[in-house]
């Protein structure tokens, strides 16, 4: 007999793990399906950052509403998720940075974001490795850092899982596993992030990969997560390659440094270049991070999309489809907000915020060039 579901998510990284979760939660029978270990892919491989970010309404929206969500469960689930509450400091190298500072504080206290202005001397005064021109930077007060791979276990919890179980095909109500299995519901998600085209070939959606670095133990060398306000010109140029400063602090008193975008297929390996290029943008903003022992390095791919906002919602192409995929560096982030869009579509209930922008439909309304 054919197991049969209410709903099956495909991919128990954390946007699969956080829709798996809000729909178990709603009463529905779920299972989470991932081809080898939770959280082993993309979430395995990323920074826990959980940031608002505001390159457009769109983003701030859901980014906004998922970290509120994220605030929520990382306070009450604090030790379990690694929660450290250390905000964002986007760091101004100029005066024309300065003014992109004070444009994004009056958008975010537009939509009620806590945030500080900070000149020169408060910079210092909370990031004293910082190297000494800079101008200043926008302390984002309630952004927080998680570990990926042990949140995603927390989201799961309660829910079926099937690790080592890969999808081949996904049908009308029903998906078909390597092994021959067949298993039914009258829901299936695709949230296999950079691999969601593999099993829905027609999902615009990219690998691109990143290099991160992590270090021994230093602790108070660093005490927000750090970002140079350049990181923004960085993530969303479309081109082959780009580097830009972030470090972020880990309750272990380590530190994760990057950031690196590359398209370069499927291909995992470190480019030397390209980690090298990141590494002396790090040390270009933070002198001493090079008296610091790095314990290793290593890649991840992040699933990116032509308009830079993810997939969420249903595709009409397969009866019972829906997306989940395609954010980019903020799916750590975004999970939990993505996850209550979907429940609230899958369920009939009122949107948290308006969904239009993520819907998965856009793309067929207006396909990619």
């Amino acid at each position: 007999m054919t197991p049969k579901y209410d709903a099956i998510v495909i991919g128990a990284g954390i946007v699969g793990a956080a829709c798996a979760r809000e729909l178990h939660q709603a009463g529905m029978n779920v299972v989470a399906l991932d081809a080898f270990k939770v959280g082993c892919g993309t979430t395995g491989g990323s920074m826990g950052h959980v940031v608002v970010m505001d390159d457009s309404d769109a983003q701030l929206h859901l980014t906004s509403l998922s970290r509120d969500l994220w605030k929520n469960l990382a306070e009450e689930h604090a030790e379990a998720v690694e929660y450290n509450p250390c905000g964002t400091i986007w760091v101004a190298a100029d005066e024309e940075e300065m003014e992109a500072v004070h444009s994004k504080a009056r958008n975010y206290l537009d939509h009620d974001i806590s945030v500080q202005v900070l000149d020169a001397s408060s910079l210092y005064s909370l990031e004293p490795n910082l190297r000494e021109d800079l101008k200043g930077g926008l302390r984002v007060v309630d952004d927080c850092v998680i570990y990926p791979p042990y949140s995603s276990r927390l989201l799961l919890e309660g829910i079926e899982l099937r690790e080592n179980s890969r999808v081949t095909r996904i049908l009308p109500h029903q998906i078909q596993l390597e092994d021959g299995t067949t298993l039914e519901s009258d829901i299936v998600i695709n949230a296999c992030g950079a691999a969601a085209p593999q099993i829905t070939p027609e999902l615009p959606i990219q690998p691109r990969k990143g290099h991160l670095v992590i270090t021994d133990r230093y602790p108070e060398f660093c005490r927000h997560q750090l970002v140079e306000l350049g990181y923004l010109k960085s993530a969303h140029k479309m081109e082959k390659e780009s580097v830009a400063f972030n470090i972020q602090p880990r309750l272990s008193g380590q530190y994760l440094v990057g950031s690196s975008r590359e398209f370069a297929g499927w291909d995992d390996g470190v480019n030397r270049s390209v980690l090298g290029r990141m590494l002396s943008r790090a040390c270009h903003y933070m002198p001493k991070l090079k008296d610091l022992m790095a314990l290793r390095s290593w890649t991840g791919f992040r699933p990116a999309t032509p308009d830079k906002l993810p997939l969420i919602g249903q595709w009409p192409q397969v009866a019972g489809l829906y997306i989940a995929a395609g954010h980019e560096g903020l799916g750590i982030t975004s999970s939990l907000g993505t996850a209550r869009l979907l429940a609230d579509e899958i369920l009939g209930r009122k949107p948290a915020i308006d969904p239009a922008p993520y819907r998965a439909t856009r793309i067929l309304e207006n396909p990619p060039e």
